[in-house]
């Protein structure tokens, strides 16, 4: 009995069919971005020069615990209310001499920051601490920062700090470049973004 030749399979249009499968998926796949927290990191220091001196008053400690309890300065507080607590801080206000600051609003509370410059927030987590609790603790510190640098942004410049920001990082934008990058630098000097975060701890 003769044997039968097995019957050939056009395999010519393969190669073209997964072509166009493979541009099909490269053109409607959206690939997303991993966003973070933006931070400057310190710049290398020599290990023979010793850490300046930091009063306690000029320190704003913030501690989120295993169970998402917020404690400012030992006192437990809501995290609605923590904006406030940290521009209150913030802009006080309360040195004198060179320390003095002449466009604080604050209370000038003698037990609390000197000046914007020497003001340090101090965040501690713990590594049980919800990623989510962490995040807004972030958000409300760090839109403390950007509610006074508006304030007086405003004041000097008539707009807010947040678009003249955006500005200078848009690449379309017209105007010039050099004022508002001085300008902005200008703010971040007056109320420069100083939180430290400290080793998770548990």
């Amino acid at each position: 009995m003769a044997k039968r030749s097995a019957p050939e399979v056009n395999a010519g249009s393969m190669a073209d069919i997964a072509f166009l499968l493979l541009i099909f998926f490269l053109v409607t796949t959206t690939i997303e971005t991993d966003r973070g927290i933006s931070r400057k990191l310190p710049p290398i220091q020599d290990e023979n020069v010793e850490p300046p001196v930091i009063k306690q008053k000029n320190i704003f400690t913030v501690i989120v615990n295993r169970n998402n309890d917020l404690l400012v300065e030992d006192e437990l507080m809501q995290l609605k209310d923590l904006r406030k607590a940290a521009m209150d801080f913030l802009d006080n206000g309360a040195g004198t001499g060179d320390d003095a600051c002449t466009y604080c609003q604050g209370a000038k509370d003698p037990t609390s920051s000197d000046n914007p410059e020497k003001a340090i927030i101090s965040l501690v987590n713990d590594r049980k601490t919800e990623y989510r609790t962490y995040i807004s603790v972030q958000n409300e510190l760090v839109a403390a920062y950007n509610m006074l640098r508006n304030r007086e942004a405003r004041r000097m410049y008539g707009k807010d700090f947040t678009e003249m920001e955006g500005n200078l990082n848009d690449p379309n934008f017209k105007g010039n470049k050099a004022q508002l990058e001085e300008r902005v630098n200008t703010i971040k000097e007056m109320y420069p973004q100083k939180l430290s975060e400290a080793e998770p701890k548990g």
